[in-house]
């Protein structure tokens, strides 16, 4: 049986992509490139598929 404690420390996780995300300039350049695109747009669109990973890992261990 799970705790509640247990249960809520999984949501921690869903701060990881918007601290990923949070400071642009970090991630603002065009160096490296992947297949073309620069840094700045292939950096977010991996954002957006961790971030559905990381949701999915969540909604698992919490229901």
């Amino acid at each position: 049986m799970r705790t509640k404690r247990s249960s809520t420390a999984w949501y921690w996780l869903l701060l990881l992509p918007f601290l990923g995300l949070m400071f642009p300039a970090i991630y603002a350049r065009t160096d490296p490139q992947l297949f073309g695109f620069p840094f700045f747009y292939w950096y977010q669109l991996a954002w957006v598929l961790i971030s559905a990973a990381v949701t999915w890992l969540v909604y698992l261990k919490t229901r």
